[in-house]
Parts: structure tokens; C-alpha cells; sequence
């Protein structure tokens, strides 16, 4: 097979990669995060500490965690078809890819929002702030370059998924070796696929690394608790007022 045969072959695969790990990795943040989250507040001594919510979510997270995805993708067929009409193809391999994502990124961020140092959390309850500012003023923006590592993790384990989705129709690079590579003895075009790939993921890696760094290094240099040192100046205005009252 020839380089002009093999372009437009590679160029569709790409494409196809590319739909089926945006669309997944963007389900998979946007259902992970919160439910990593709620791991963190219903578990013992969490700001929602709540045993039975707190078993019953990471059970769930656990079953779907140790999931081959393979079988996974086996096993939601008549919901992928439900929800797409069809179990092959590109579409298709995007709800058995986003529900193996989900649990995958919620252990992710669990890990990381625990991380963070729960004495910001103590301050900020002592200055009146409920359970949803600690989230959004201290959890998340403190734990944010792990997230972001997390998120790169999610990213590289869903192309390999996807990769595996190609086994069973799933459309992508994994598909184009499967077909090509390994079932018409294309070995050049199978190569060619294993070095885009490799390629493909050293580049995200290298992005995450940069991003988390970056990340890591700002909030270093501004200190760990820039709302907090806002709210603590606010306090001694307040109790001046009370005095004048």
C-alpha cells in the first residue's frame, strides 16, 4: 500500500480518534469532578459526612473502575444502541468510552482534592463560608494542577481505549490497524498508526506536565490562600463598625 493510499485512510482514523476522546473526555470531566467531590464530602469527616451515600458512590465508582473495557463495551450495547441507534462506529464508542471515563476520573479527583490542606478549609468555615464556597473558592482552585494532571491521565487512557474500540467496530486508529494491519497484512500502515499514536500522547503528556506545572508555579508565587488573606482583612473592618455602633 502506498502513501497516497494510506493518507486519507489515516486522516479519517485521526479523525474519528479525535471525536470519540473529545466527546468522552469532556463527558467523563463534567461527571467525574462532582462525583469525585461528593467522595470527599460524605466520607468521614467531610463537610457532608454521610457513610451510606459515601459506600454507595464509591462502590459504584469501583465496579465500573474494575470493568474490563472490553466487556464494558459488551455489556452497554443495548444502551449504546438505545442511545445512538447503532453499536458500531465512532458514535457508538462514545458512551461505553464516557462511562468507563467517569469512575476513572472520579478516584482522579478524589485523590487530588484530598490533597489539599484542610486547614484552609477549617479557615474558611470559621469565617462563615458554607460547603459550596470551600468547594469553589478552595477544593477546586487549590487542587486545580492535579486536576489538570488528572485530566491528561483521563485523556491517555481514553485514546487507549479507543484504540480497543477499534476491535469491535469502534471506528478510529485502532480500527484502521485492526483492519489493515493486522487482518490484511498491511504491516507498514499498522506501524505507521502505533507512531501516530505514540506521538499523540507524548504530545498531550508533555502539554499536561506543562500545564500542571505552570499552575503549580503561580500558585506558589502568590501564596497558597489570596481569598483567604482578602476575607481575614475584612474581618477587622467589620468588628471596628461594631465598636462604633
Amino acid at each position: 500500500m502506498t502513501w497516497s493510499e494510506m493518507q486519507p485512510l489515516l486522516e479519517q482514523a485521526c479523525q474519528e480518534t479525535l471525536v470519540m476522546v473529545g466527546w468522552s473526555t469532556l463527558i467523563a470531566v463534567l461527571g467525574g469532578l462532582p462525583l469525585g467531590i461528593l467522595l470527599v464530602l460524605t466520607d468521614k469527616g467531610g463537610l457532608l459526612q454521610n457513610t451510606l451515600v459515601n459506600k454507595v458512590i464509591g462502590q459504584i465508582v469501583n465496579v465500573g473502575r474494575s470493568m474490563p473495557f472490553i466487556i464494558l463495551m459488551v455489556a452497554l450495547m443495548n444502551f449504546t444502541r438505545w442511545v445512538t441507534g447503532t453499536t458500531i462506529g465512532s458514535e457508538a464508542a462514545i458512551v461505553p468510552l464516557a462511562i468507563g471515563g467517569i469512575p476513572f476520573f472520579a478516584r482522579l479527583v478524589e485523590t487530588a482534592v484530598r490533597e489539599v490542606d484542610h486547614g484552609l478549609v477549617e479557615a474558611v468555615q470559621a469565617m462563615g463560608g458554607n460547603t459550596w464556597t470551600i468547594v469553589r473558592k478552595v477544593l477546586v482552585p487549590e487542587s486545580l494542577p492535579s486536576l489538570i494532571a488528572s485530566t491528561t491521565t483521563t485523556v491517555i487512557a481514553l485514546i487507549g481505549y479507543s484504540a480497543m474500540a477499534g476491535t469491535v467496530g469502534g471506528g478510529g486508529l485502532g480500527d484502521l490497524a485492526v483492519r489493515y494491519g493486522y487482518q490484511r497484512f498491511e504491516t507498514g500502515l499498522m506501524w505507521i498508526t502505533v507512531a501516530i499514536l505514540a506521538v499523540v500522547i507524548s504530545l498531550i503528556q508533555f502539554a499536561g506536565d506543562y500545564a500542571a506545572r505552570a499552575l503549580h508555579r503561580r500558585g506558589a508565587r502568590s501564596g497558597p490562600g489570596p481569598r483567604l488573606r482578602l476575607l481575614k482583612a475584612q474581618e477587622p473592618a467589620a468588628a471596628d463598625v461594631s465598636k462604633v455602633a
